[in-house]
């Protein structure tokens, strides 16, 4: 091989969800293909962006879990950030330049101050996107605009904060802890609480501590993947079914799974639901008239994941479905990590 030639990497189908403990000064697509390429992965992808001065739980979907990520971007997410007071800057965090600096006294940030902060910044309310974000203004980023210096009028939006709990770390600084929906801005957050306060403020620390169901403490980072063999972090692949969590259970027997495979709508008794997830035995998984398609072999799995639906008038309807394909490589997997112990 000549000297600096390049290592061709040979891809493989992998399904599944890993949850990447994401590190400082990456962004989530750098985080994505360097997790693709330490797994050897021909698909992937990631549900909700982490700035690169964030760190924390980033769901990186491979394969067939690419079907359902969009069901995780309504999820709620739980962060940890730390509020400088006194300070404001360009970007309210610490990527930004100052701006402006006042005094900070022990008033502004007593017991009392913060509880009324809580209490105002909880429940449903508005915020200004920052000119740092990735909304767009006549098709361009707010961030490539902010960049050219340019400040255009943003329209407030509407946001939730589940939970919020602010605590004095010194003279000058806070944690927050907030459980919020999705498009909520945790450095907008840091600086309308600073306002409140009334002495501004910027974040020096962002972490996403959980995002759905998903749990920072389940998370792997990045140095620890690539002190792994290659059994041993596709290991770290939790199931597809994953991002089905709280739909509800539907069992099918192998003559009613084959037709829902092929999009055939089936009787039901189930009440209207948009979420509902379909499983059936492996048998019922054949090969079919569509090139390509094959036989998956049964295995010791009693069911398998067909995919989403939802039901309506007493019929169940397919949403999104997994392939042949699909089914049979998971089962592939299954076989070849089932007694793997290299974690």
């Amino acid at each position: 091989m000549e000297r600096g030639a390049r290592v061709k990497i040979v891809r493989r189908p992998l399904h599944g969800v890993l949850l990447l403990d994401k590190p400082l000064h990456l962004s989530s697509n750098d985080a994505l293909q360097k997790v693709k390429w330490l797994l050897r992965g021909e698909k992937a992808g990631h549900t909700g962006t982490l700035d690169p001065l964030a760190t924390g739980v980033l769901p990186i979907c491979f394969g067939a879990a690419t079907k359902f990520s969009h069901i995780h971007l309504d999820a709620v997410k739980t962060y940890v950030a730390t509020l400088k007071l006194g300070v404001k800057t360009s970007s309210g965090d610490a990527e930004g330049a100052v701006i402006e600096v006042r005094k900070v006294t022990p008033a502004m940030a007593s017991q009392a101050i913060l509880d009324k902060a809580c209490e105002r910044f909880t429940g449903n309310i508005l915020q200004v996107p920052p000119m740092t974000s990735a909304l767009k203004k006549d098709g361009k980023p707010l961030y490539e605009l902010a960049r050219q210096g340019i400040e255009v009028e943003r329209a407030a939006r509407e946001v939730v904060i589940h939970k919020l709990v602010i605590e004095r770390l010194g003279d000058d600084e806070l944690r927050l802890s907030v459980t919020c929906s999705k498009g909520t801005y945790i450095r907008t957050l840091g600086e309308d609480i600073g306002e409140a306060l009334g002495c501004g403020g910027h974040l020096t620390s962002l972490r996403r501590v959980a995002t759905g169901d998903f749990e920072i403490a389940k998370a792997v980072t990045l140095a620890q993947l690539e002190a792994l063999s290659d059994v041993a972090r596709e290991a770290y692949l939790l199931p597809v079914d994953v991002m089905l969590a709280g739909f509800e259970r539907v069992d099918l027997d192998a003559d009613n799974a084959g037709r829902f495979l092929s999009g055939v709508r089936r009787r039901t008794e189930l009440k209207d639901n948009e979420r509902v997830v379909v499983y059936g035995p492996p048998a019922s998984v054949r090969s079919g008239p569509i090139d390509g398609q094959i036989e998956a072999v049964a295995s010791s799995a009693r069911t398998i994941l067909l995919g989403s639906a939802h039901t309506k008038a007493g019929e169940l309807i397919p949403t999104r479905l997994l392939s042949p394909l699909d089914i049979g490589q998971i089962q592939n997997m299954d076989f070849r990590l089932r007694g793997n112990d290299d974690i």
